[in-house]
């Protein structure tokens, strides 16, 4: 019996536990809303990593990279302006399409505890969000888990470190790494506890506002779903055109990387594939090397898109209007917070948590999104990948280094 437990995969757990959840909260209703305590415990270790982990993401990725955007110059900056300009395209993508369906619209959080922390929404103006972006104190904005203002200063900080040579920079890129890595396992046990956190959630959230939530979950994945094959059919599709990349060449090549990556949930299992399909695509083995890994820091298009729609999904349920200036600014928040977060565990639900905190919208909408957050996971991940492939074939492209059927070694 032991042995048969220790087989379920924590993705696995939560389906049981938000099952679990939702049957709790439509036959205990009233019973289900002692059950917050649970939820709240892990809305709490997940605001808690927030901090951490995008400081030393961050500066790893960006301070990291300097000895490679040195090197390779004109290749380092054409690529970081495509990556920069195709991931604000996905972002437009999911905000549009989740204004357009509003899928959470109807939906009815529980409300959020006293002591969560999370500030109400506060009505500014964009000069207002603008200033606010500056922090006077990282330690303050620290403690306030203020996203936006911690991003600011870690991307001038990380600037500043990539300009220092030697030890000095080496030990504080070091330092940044290990506790990046410590986060990633910090933030490891604390998913261990997602299922209780997840079921507990939905139970209140099912017994507070019914069955009916269960609708605009799917409605969520849906919207995804289409925001994402929208994404690539009027943004991948018209770049492989562009760049004069053969289209169905190219999808022949990524096929089999791409169902890694769907199946797998994961960029990294899906990588070393992505490498030798590329290479054999005819991308030099240089430009693979070198854009495929600061891709998955850089140019997280499915990701980024999700994000948007998530965000945007927690503010209509919560009945919070935002402006677009709001939204913009949210955009742009979640933009700088995506770089450097590929390889954290459930990266996307650190960084949705923190953008949510910082509008002051609640992160009980976080915990309802989680139950349907591998479903959605799977067909972000198949993105980033395509898009990342195909980014390594416009830059061997522009340039003139693209060798269609030669392997190079």
């Amino acid at each position: 019996m032991m042995s048969l437990l220790r087989r379920i995969s924590l993705t696995q757990w939560i389906v049981i536990s938000m099952i679990g959840g939702v049957a709790i909260g439509a036959v205990f209703p009233e019973q289900s809303q002692n059950l917050k305590v649970l939820s709240n415990i892990f809305l709490k270790l997940i605001k808690c990593i927030i901090v951490p982990i995008i400081v030393s993401t961050l500066v790893v990725g960006i301070a990291g990279h300097s000895d490679d955007l040195k090197a390779v110059g004109r290749l380092a900056l054409k690529s970081l302006i495509y990556f920069e300009i195709v991931t604000t395209l996905a972002l437009a993508v999911g905000l549009l399409a989740v204004n357009l369906v509003r899928p959470g619209v109807g939906v009815v959080l529980p409300p959020p505890s006293v002591s969560s922390g999370t500030p109400p929404p506060e009505r500014r103006t964009f000069s207002e969000i603008v200033e606010h972006t500056f922090p006077k104190s990282f330690f303050e904005a620290a403690a306030a888990n203020d996203v936006l203002q911690v991003v600011v200063f870690t991307v001038i900080f990380a600037v500043g470190l990539a300009q220092v040579s030697g030890k000095p920079r080496e030990t504080m890129v070091s330092f940044f790494e290990g506790l990046a890595e410590v986060m990633f396992k910090f933030t490891g046990l604390v998913m261990k506890f997602a299922p209780i956190g997840i079921g507990a959630a939905m139970a209140v959230t099912v017994g507070h506002s019914g069955v009916g939530v269960l609708k605009h979950l799917g409605l969520l994945v849906l919207t995804l779903y289409a925001a994402l094959v929208v994404f690539i059919a009027v943004v991948l599709f018209p770049v492989a055109l562009l760049f004069r990349i053969p289209v169905r060449e190219f999808f022949s090549a990524v096929k089999e990387p791409a169902l890694i990556a769907f199946s797998t949930t994961s960029s990294d299992a899906a990588l070393p594939d992505a490498f030798k399909k590329m290479m054999a695509f005819g991308v030099p083995k240089r430009i693979v090397s070198f854009v495929l890994p600061t891709g998955y820091s850089f140019n997280l298009d499915g990701s980024t898109l999700y994000l948007a729609v998530a965000s945007i999904f927690v503010a209509q349920a919560a009945g919070v209007h935002l402006s677009l200036g709001q939204q913009l600014m949210m955009m742009l928040t979640l933009m700088l917070t995506t770089k450097g977060i590929a390889a954290v565990p459930r990266a996307s639900l650190v960084i949705l948590s923190g953008t949510l905190h910082t509008f002051g919208l609640p992160l009980e909408g976080v915990v309802l999104i989680l139950g349907v957050d591998e479903v959605m996971d799977m067909a972000r991940t198949s993105v980033n990948l395509i898009g990342n492939c195909l980014a390594s074939a416009v830059m061997a492209r522009s340039e003139g280094e693209l060798k269609m059927g030669r392997v190079e070694s």
